[in-house]
């Protein structure tokens, strides 16, 4: 495959300058694990310490190692490759690196699935973008970065962002003579607050970055969860800039599209404007954009969903006609957003059907779950918070968003990791095994009409 580079506002090969639009999904829910793709509830961390609770370390380990060994491999670059895309991003987690008792040891045990994954795509005919989605003490607010708090404490503690720069120079030096690795992003969905830290931090990654990998583009997401670029300055050379775009009819409480969703009207015309808002840094500097995240949820009904569908169809019409690539989140799921789902009757999701219900009732997911089954708890709440906190708008998103997080998607969420854990309780140590087999691009089934609007982009 062919080394890539920048080059005015697009991405070329490097030796002839042929254009190369990267157009592709995100493998969300693998090497950085995210509850509502698999089922679980709250962080990955707690997840994985409320399995060893409750199967001890060797059962546990034989039921994740599974899933992790099942959940990508060549058949789901093939199909991926057959669906006309030609990347892949690659989220991953600092822990299958660097343990927090021994911060700054870098374990090239932690290569093992990702190099992997990386000559799957390749053979394929995909490039991957390699994609630091939970950096250590957390870059934002939510589960997705394995921040078991709700502030992100990477901004607050410069030997957070020390190790995250070594962990990069460790990828880096890995992947430094690898053309079917696009590139490195940096980090995902940013959250500084300050406005200021971001940029700062991106400098030191990329200086570091490119003492031991001089070919190799970033990505480099918008701050507030990709979306802003105020107070980047000057542009890195060879860099491609990435936002996320999640309009709100495509959200799980979403209304009709085109239509009114939160008392707003939503058209294709919405988005485009809503898009061109946020690429302005961009449009501005003649620099190459990239669409690192975008898609609807489904599961709301045929209409619904053929609506959400069309807003997919909409948006990355949208985004081709802007010279923008795009990777859609995500590849595969228990049936929220994926390309391809899990079989309703495998044994993951046979086990984990009562919980996945009680889960859904609690709305313990922040993604892809509306609360009306605790209106009975947000709503007392909030009018009392509102009452008594008329001002509070905290960043990033205002206060009501604040409290669902912190009773929802914690402090209801939290307690449920160990009922998850207790749904395998009972299997035996072959089962266990071959659980995460149930998430074998063999075993699942995909989501046809959804993969044609995709294939047909």
């Amino acid at each position: 495959m062919k080394w890539l580079r920048t080059s005015g506002g697009g991405i070329v090969t490097a030796d002839d300058g042929e254009p190369v639009l990267l157009r592709g999904v995100g493998i969300g829910g693998w090497l950085n694990m995210e509850n509502f793709i698999t089922g679980f509830p709250a962080t990955e961390s707690s997840h994985r310490q409320a399995l060893r609770r409750a199967l001890g370390e060797r059962r546990a380990a034989l039921l994740l190692g599974s899933l992790l060994d099942s959940f990508f491999g060549p058949p789901d670059a093939e199909f991926i490759a057959s669906l006309r895309m030609n990347c892949v991003r690659i989220p991953v987690n600092y822990r299958h690196w660097e343990d927090d008792a021994r911060p700054g040891t870098i374990d090239p045990a932690g290569f093992a699935l990702l190099d992997r994954a990386v000559d799957a795509c390749a053979a394929a005919g995909l490039y991957t973008v390699i994609d630091l989605h939970a950096a250590p003490g957390g870059q934002n607010h939510h589960w997705h970065s394995d921040n078991p708090f709700h502030k992100p404490l990477f901004w607050q503690h410069p030997h957070f962002q020390d190790r995250a720069v070594a962990l990069w120079e460790a990828i880096a030096a890995r992947y430094a003579q690898r053309p079917e690795v696009a590139g490195y992003n940096l980090l995902n969905e940013p959250a500084d607050e300050s406005r200021t830290a971001l940029a700062g931090f991106y400098r030191r990654a990329v200086a570091a970055i490119r003492a031991v990998d001089g070919r190799h583009m970033v990505f480099l997401d918008g701050n507030r969860y990709a979306h802003e670029f105020a107070g980047f300055g000057e542009p890195f050379e060879n860099a491609v800039y990435a936002v996320h775009q999640y309009p709100p009819p495509g959200a799980a409480d979403g209304g009709p599209y085109p239509g009114q969703t939160g008392g707003r009207h939503f058209d294709a015309d919405v988005v485009a404007a809503q898009f061109a808002s946020m690429t302005s840094y961009m449009s501005e500097h003649g620099l190459p954009v990239w669409v690192g995240e975008f898609g609807p949820v489904y599961g709301a009904g045929a209409e619904r969903d053929a609506q959400r569908r069309r807003l997919l169809a909409d948006q990355i019409a949208i985004y081709t006609a802007a010279g923008a690539g795009w990777s859609l989140w995500t590849y595969k799921d228990i049936g929220v957003q994926g390309l391809v789902v899990t079989d309703p009757e495998s044994g993951w999701m046979r086990r984990t059907k009562a919980f996945r219900a009680k889960k859904a009732r609690l709305a313990a997911d922040h993604w892809g779950a509306t609360t009306d089954g605790m209106r009975d708890v947000l709503g007392p709440l909030m009018a009392r918070f509102e009452r008594e906190f008329p001002g509070f708008d905290p960043y990033p998103s205002g206060a009501r968003r604040y409290a669902e997080q912190l009773v929802l998607s914690m402090c209801f969420a939290e307690p449920l990791a160990g009922e998850f854990a207790a749904c395998f309780a009972g299997a035996s140590e072959e089962d266990l095994g071959t659980l995460g087999e149930s998430f074998a691009f063999r075993n699942c089934v995909p989501d046809e009409e959804l993969c044609q609007v995709v294939a047909a982009s």
